[in-house]
């Protein structure tokens, strides 16, 4: 029988996964990563991710890519909604959850605004922002 200490060795760091998701995201051209940490405003994951693609076939690519990886990292059930418009696709990896969305739509929902998320500006509608909060 294996300890609880030899199992969470096997079990994908969390920080480690973050990272993964991030890297994917931006070698995947997604525009405006934003990082929202969870801890302590909800118990439904640790992390949410939300960045936008140019159009549906990007998103549908990103996703899929997204999801490949994180499987090949030993996370064990990584569920995906949305495919099928690609205007907003979630990824749910435990956690982690990562939204997807194209512009118009992220613009309509403003999850960051949600979880009250203070961006320095407006958001751009197109190229590359990290943002952490």
């Amino acid at each position: 029988m294996e300890s609880s200490i030899a199992r969470s060795r096997k079990l994908p760091d969390v920080e480690r996964l973050l990272g993964l998701v991030e890297t994917s995201l931006d070698d995947d051209q997604a525009d405006s990563i934003t990082t929202i940490p969870l801890s302590g405003k909800s118990s439904i994951a640790d992390y949410m991710v939300v960045a936008s693609g140019r159009n549906a076939r990007q998103i549908a690519a990103m996703a899929d890519h997204l999801a490949t990886k994180l499987k090949a990292e030993g996370v064990r059930s990584v569920a995906i909604e949305g495919l099928k418009t690609c205007e907003w696709v979630l990824i749910d990896c435990g956690d982690i959850i990562v939204h997807l969305f194209r512009p118009e739509i992220r613009a309509f929902y403003n999850l960051e605004k949600m979880w009250a998320i203070d961006l320095p500006g407006d958001r751009p509608a197109a190229g590359k922002s990290r943002v952490r909060a």
